[in-house]
């Protein structure tokens, strides 16, 4: 039997993996590995990748879990040390102020000053005896940079190294004699001297205070730098003196908030100058005055001078409870001449009115009410417009029987809004010449005189001219009520020269001006005028 001849290399066995050979067997620099990958279907190459994780899954998971725990100490390491080993942190701590310390960096409001990084490791572990030390070398560094600043004259960072060392609790024998150098070197430096003797120029020219070239700041300055300078404390002392007399003088022309800050001001700049006492009392007895003052015009409707009087108390005391409480007084009065205007359907009076009443209170219950009061009185007056002969006729007899009802309850002129005052003229304001409007106007003629009597009697001047307009409204601008506007004038005049007198000059000048809108050619009108003018210009 012949033997069986040896295979043709085209039919030798294919290499593992399905590679192909070519062009010869030997050749393995051609090895093409691809090509049974290539040959593979997409469905056996996703079959084969489920089966690689089925049999391998575990181990892949652990190494995911292993990956995930470095990736998180990585990121952790720090916290994680500092949790796990305490002892890192103050560590890393003292390094960071023992390197600021090194480069001079003392204290620092970012926090990276050797003062705040060995108060942080104390606030770590407060039984550390090497932060404290720390600190103590921090004052003492403090005190060494504060004399080489002195000596170099930058005073300014000097001082700020005196503070700290004061701070850290350095001993006074080592932090008071270089305080001591710092006042005598910038002594020396600034040229007290020529303050001194600009302070006293500025002094004999009546500049007394109020810029820094004045005398008070010159003194002040001259004594911070050196507080036992006799001739420095003397014209303090004296300006002082003449700053309160300036003061007392300001408060008896009735000038409060002028008077109170002069007074202020000197008990600043010494608590115990000899004349403050005095000063402070007067202080308060015009401090009281002018409560009484305030609560007397408020009394009389004299709004204006009431809100005034009140403002001052509150600059003088903005805590003044009563105060406040007196302006919202003053708001409300200003809130019921706001719904009488309204009443009249006079919405642009009633509406400054309520604008005044805003301003000083704008959060006062009645505030709010006058200004629906208001809304309501333009939507009747708009349906009054909108309505038709016979509708405006009935308005017109609801609104006289409604004044009618009320004289009978006695209500004439008050409440605002409801008074038969307000209701005839609401109906005056519909049909002015409706005899029967012109009828209950007639009616309540008497009852509108006899208020001007009595308020006028009582010298309630304010509420007397509301009863004057009432008067002027029912019968006219005629000869008796120009004669009772001329009255009503000459007892604003005597009230005007009566406050004059007493110095008190806004008061004076509001009743001048009441006086002048009741009669421009009033006897005694000019006088009081010019002494007005010539107060002004005497407290200027």
């Amino acid at each position: 039997m012949n033997p069986r001849p040896p295979a043709s290399p085209d039919l030798a066995a294919a290499p593992p993996g399905g590679a192909r050979i070519e062009p010869a067997a030997g050749d393995w620099t051609e090895l093409d590995f691809d090509a049974a990958a290539r040959r593979r279907p997409p469905e056996t190459e996703s079959a084969g990748a489920r089966d690689w994780l089925a049999r391998h899954w575990p181990r892949a998971a652990l190494i995911l879990a292993v990956v995930a725990v470095f990736a998180a100490l990585a990121l952790w390491r720090q916290p994680l040390s500092e949790w796990v080993w305490p002892e890192t942190r103050l560590q890393r701590l003292r390094d960071q102020a023992a390197q600021a310390l090194s480069e001079g960096r003392l204290s620092s409001p970012d926090g990276r000053g050797a003062r705040e990084l060995y108060e942080a490791a104390l606030a770590v572990d407060p039984d550390r005896s090497d932060a404290r030390d720390g600190l103590t070398r921090t004052g003492a560094m403090a005190l060494q940079q504060a004399r080489q600043a002195i000596d170099g004259s930058h005073f300014e960072f000097a001082r700020q190294r005196i503070e700290l060392a004061r701070d850290l609790a350095m001993p006074r024998a080592k932090v008071e004699p270089l305080a001591q150098l710092l006042r005598q070197r910038e002594a020396a430096h600034a040229g007290l001297d020529r303050m001194v003797a600009a302070a006293a120029g500025a002094r004999e020219q009546g500049r007394l205070d109020g810029a820094p070239d004045a005398a008070l700041p010159l003194y002040l300055r001259v004594l911070e730098l050196q507080p036992q300078r006799n001739d420095a404390l003397e014209g303090r002392d004296d300006t002082l003196a003449e700053l309160l007399q300036q003061a007392r003088q300001a408060l008896e022309r009735g000038e409060l908030v002028r008077g109170a800050q002069g007074i202020a001001r000197a008990q600043q700049a010494d608590p115990g100058h000899a004349d403050l006492p005095d000063s402070l009392t007067l202080l308060e007895l015009r401090v009281e005055r002018r409560r009484g003052e305030a609560a007397q015009a408020l009394r009389r409707q004299r709004l204006d001078l009431a809100a005034e009087a009140y403002r001052d108390l509150l600059a003088v005391r903005a805590d003044d409870a009563a105060a406040r409480e007196g302006l919202t007084a003053v708001a409300a009065a200003h809130a019921e001449r706001s719904e009488r205007l309204a009443a009249d359907f006079r919405f642009a009076d009633a509406e400054a009115e309520l604008d005044l009443a805003r301003e000083l209170a704008p959060a006062a219950p009645a505030v709010a009410l006058a200004h629906q009061h208001l809304d309501r009185a333009r939507e009747s007056r708009k349906r009054f417009d909108q309505e038709g002969p016979g509708h405006r006729r009935q308005s017109l007899q609801r609104l006289l029987a409604e004044a009618a009802a009320a004289e009978q309850r006695g209500d004439l002129l008050t409440p605002p809004g409801d008074s038969a005052y307000d209701k005839l003229r609401a109906a005056q304001a519909i049909a002015p010449q409706d005899p029967a409007v012109r009828a209950a106007a007639a009616r309540l003629l008497p009852a509108a005189k006899r208020c001007f009597e009595r308020e006028l009697g009582g010298n309630r001047l304010s509420r007397a001219g509301e009863c004057l307009d009432a008067r002027r409204a029912l019968e006219g601008g005629g000869v008796a009520v120009r004669d009772a506007s001329a009255r009503l004038a000459q007892r604003w005049i005597g009230v005007g020269s009566e406050r004059l007198g007493a110095g008190e000059l806004r008061a004076a000048r509001a009743a001048l001006q009441a006086a002048r809108s009741l009669d421009a050619n009033a006897p005694g009108l000019a006088e009081l005028a010019a002494r007005v003018q010539a107060a002004g210009a005497a407290s200027n």
